[in-house]
């Protein structure tokens, strides 16, 4: 009875020992060779946490068939072919922000008339502004010239035009909301200056 024990645990034993040096074996090919498929992943997601997920997917999918694999030098393709499955079978489950509708929406054609109409009424906003406090607003906005250089342009001192560019963005606004143009926009000051910004 004890040579029947002996038979039994020495198959045991050494299916055992097989898939411990089939475990060592893995373990070996992933260190080894974790920077190549990662580099493979890469190439198949844009996103590395994307592509640190698939080479995690596809090394769990392998792990179980790593004694199939009896050339282990082809490893390297089994891995990109479980890979690009992944993926694929990612792509197919994603969902789709899409949604059918029984009617189109209305196609939206920029021609430029709303730049145009923001144009104009920007013009004649300015025209309320005395010469200096537009040419101001001009230099530091629409040329976007810094404070120095507008200041240099002007023969002012830069304390002059803050405070006049503080001063015409203050009528700007006024002017503006005085005919109803300044709807969905907030006031904001930026580096000691005012300035309209989009809420």
């Amino acid at each position: 009875m004890a040579a029947n024990a002996q038979l039994i645990t020495e198959p045991q034993a050494c299916n055992r020992a097989l898939a411990q040096a089939q475990v060592l074996d893995f373990e070996e090919y992933v260190r080894s060779r974790q920077d190549a498929l990662l580099r493979s992943a890469r190439r198949l997601v844009p996103d590395p946490i994307d592509a640190q997920d698939l080479v995690q997917t596809a090394l769990a999918r392998t792990f179980p068939r790593w004694q199939d694999i009896a050339d282990k030098g082809l490893a390297d393709a089994y891995m990109r072919r479980v890979m690009i499955n992944t993926r694929t079978e990612w792509w197919r489950q994603r969902k789709l922000e899409e949604v059918p509708t029984p009617e189109l929406p209305e196609g939206m054609i920029d021609d430029g008339s709303e730049q145009r109409a923001d144009r104009a009424m920007l013009l004649d906003a300015l025209a309320v502004l005395a010469p200096k406090q537009r040419q101001v607003v001009l230099l530091r906005h629409y040329r976007q010239l810094s404070t120095e250089e507008t200041a240099h342009a002007l023969g002012m001192s830069v304390g002059t035009v803050k405070s006049t560019l503080h001063r015409a963005l203050a009528r700007l606004r006024a002017e503006l909301e005085q005919n109803g143009h300044l709807n969905g926009y907030t006031y904001s000051r930026t580096e000691g200056e005012g300035a309209c910004a989009a809420a």
